[in-house]
């Protein structure tokens, strides 16, 4: 746990980090409004400082995953919500996460397109972990850490099965089929499919989240959160073509309650700023490097004390530390 695990995150800190990131100013804001992020900053932190009204929530249920890019893992336990971190559902994003959003989709945009062609696979290493709980001899509920490294083929156009390789053994997903992937099942030619309008982009992948986590679903994750998730599994799983990432990262700072955490640590101990959105007690964090912007990787942090760990402990944890272009399943990507 690093100095910024915690679950309090200081607005005003978040003025000096975007100021030290290459290429930040606060002139270039890419959303309307004539406040300065100082100014934006300021005036929260002033709000933040006035007692706080409590209200009694029954307790939902929480779902934690380790994300496509790994071998998901899905766990329920149940919360109380006492104004643990969580965002009101109608936060509007904040400027320093916004801004930081549009430079980093600025990099993504940059970046050169992956030469592929079909029959070919997108290679991603990661390493990291999930948690789980167990029951002990006492009755007792004991968080236990399970290895998430993984190496991952998936096929450019869908037409061979994805083959995942971790530490439990080797699997393969069946074939997609060119016309059959999806948000949660992408390949490269569906990504290149996906609008680079980020409003577009946004109500395609809403239209998705609502399908199972709208009104009436009987979901406690709701769609603001799984927007968020499904383009965090979307950027991490898949490497996607530079204009579609630039998309999703301006999708992304569209969502209710986005906001900027100064300094996290990924799965492979590389520090690095983040983007963030609280929900349930937890805060999901996609984790950039602050000289080059690059996606470092994604991380779910404790907000309180529970069964799961301490607060600021990393539930989930996921870094990218490997991508490339292979011939085949299972072969070492082209150098």
């Amino acid at each position: 746990m690093n100095a910024r695990d915690d679950a309090q995150l200081d607005p005003l800190e978040n003025v000096e980090t975007i100021r030290r990131l290459p290429g930040l100013s606060d002139a270039d804001l890419p959303f309307h409004g004539h406040l300065r992020i100082k100014e934006h900053l300021m005036r929260e932190t002033a709000r933040s400082a006035r007692p706080a009204r409590t209200r009694a929530r029954r307790p939902t249920a929480l779902f934690l995953t380790a994300g496509a890019a790994t071998c998901a893992v899905a766990l329920a336990v149940t919360f109380g919500m006492n104004g643990s971190g969580e965002q009101p559902p109608t936060a509007r994003p904040e400027p320093a996460a916004v801004q930081l959003l549009d430079r980093v989709a600025l990099a993504a945009q940059e970046a050169p397109a992956p030469a592929v062609r079909d029959g070919q696979f997108l290679y991603t290493k990661t390493t990291g972990h999930s948690t789980s709980l167990s029951e002990t001899g006492n009755g007792g509920m004991e968080a236990g850490r399970t290895d998430e490294s993984a190496e991952r083929w998936v096929s450019v156009d869908g037409a061979a099965g994805t083959l995942t390789r971790t530490a439990r053994g080797t699997t393969t997903d069946p074939a997609a089929g060119k016309d059959k992937a999806s948000i949660n099942g992408p390949t490269y030619r569906f990504l290149e499919t996906l609008p680079t309008d980020p409003d577009r982009l946004l109500e395609t992948i809403y239209a998705d989240a609502r399908l199972n986590h709208g009104a009436d679903s009987g979901s406690t994750t709701g769609p603001d959160q799984e927007a968020f998730v499904a383009i965090g599994d979307l950027l991490r799983t898949v490497e996607a073509p530079p204009g579609v990432s630039a998309a999703l990262y301006r999708a992304a700072a569209r969502i209710p309650g986005v906001v900027l955490v100064p300094e996290a640590t990924d799965a492979a101990g590389r520090t690095g700023v983040a983007v963030a959105r609280v929900h349930e007690g937890e805060r999901t964090e996609w984790i950039f490097d602050k000289g080059s912007l690059r996606l470092l990787g994604e991380r779910t942090v404790l907000l309180k004390d529970s069964a799961w760990g301490k607060a600021g402990t990393p539930v989930t944890s996921v870094a990218i530390v490997g991508r490339g272009v292979a011939d085949r399943a299972g072969q070492a990507p082209k150098q």
